[in-house]
């Protein structure tokens, strides 16, 4: 295997896990997650939306033919995240850690990586091709 080919890997995996990892908490009626969606004014249709929407986002992701798509969903979910800890909305610190706030930068930033690698695969829908 090339090294790009790995490197690709490991940031579709990376922001896959993470991802996959939140939905038990957000499935589950947890009680940090229904505080956070409380706290946001969004409890329970925000945190069951952004579920479906961060697991449609995860297997859009390890799929290969539809990569860019899932980066890009993932992108824009994970920058609302990072919005709404950085307001002070949420704080960066959430139930006495910033394991949150870790983890929505690392999948923004792999997957703003995975979105400019993939971006002619978006792109493409709308007739713009790759120039060789």
């Amino acid at each position: 295997m090339k090294a790009t080919t790995i490197f690709i890997w490991v940031l579709r995996v990376v922001a896959a896990v993470i991802l996959l990892q939140t939905l038990f908490f957000k499935f589950s009626a947890a009680p940090e997650s229904v505080a956070l969606f409380t706290r946001l004014g969004m409890e329970p249709w925000g945190r069951i939306g952004t579920g479906i929407l961060e697991l449609l986002a995860s297997i859009l992701i390890l799929y290969p033919r539809t990569t860019g798509w899932g980066s890009g969903l993932a992108t824009g979910l994970m920058a609302g995240a990072l919005y709404f800890h950085l307001n002070g909305t949420l704080g960066l610190k959430w139930y006495g850690d910033y394991s949150l706030f870790i983890y929505a930068l690392i999948v923004f930033i792999c997957c703003v990586v995975l979105s400019y690698i993939f971006r002619f695969q978006v792109l493409s829908v709308f007739g713009i091709r790759r120039k060789m």
